[in-house]
């Protein structure tokens, strides 16, 4: 498959396509096929150099995408995710979700496929610092 890799630290010249093997999941993994993948703060961090990923993590940019679940994650025995479910994070054709940080479309589409590669890692961001915590309610002022 091809990805979208950081060939040495630096601006968006940097970003370069490489052909890797499509990942295999795990137990509690599903396989997607990206359909729109966002690109956000911590993205241009990694590529700039000053946010290496954490150890065990891909060494290729992105935190969220969405798409398709993949054929391939039927062997798995995934309960709760089904071929042509979407999945909401990477940086390639696949990519390897834990299952845990999935969320289908709720039976409806209430975004469109690049809205939902777009909105997570910043939108979970801010409702964790603001609802978490800053413990934000009702009749609360900050």
């Amino acid at each position: 498959m091809t990805v979208v890799a950081i060939s040495k630290p630096g601006g968006p010249e940097v970003l370069v396509p490489e052909t890797r093997s499509v990942p295999a999941p795990g137990p509690d993994e599903i396989l997607i096929k990206v359909h729109a993948a966002g690109v956000n703060r911590p993205d241009v961090a990694q590529r700039s150099g000053s946010y290496p990923p954490p150890p065990g993590a891909s060494d290729l940019p992105g935190l969220e995408v969405a798409g398709e679940v993949s054929h391939s994650a039927l062997a798995y025995k995934t309960q709760d995710r089904r071929p042509g479910d979407v999945a909401g994070g990477r940086r390639r054709l696949r990519a390897i979700l834990h299952r845990a940080g999935c969320a289908g479309d709720g039976g409806a589409q209430a975004l469109s496929i690049n809205e939902a590669g777009a909105i997570p890692e910043t939108l979970m961001t801010v409702w964790h610092n603001v609802f978490e915590r800053g413990a934000l309610a009702p009749a609360k002022r900050c």
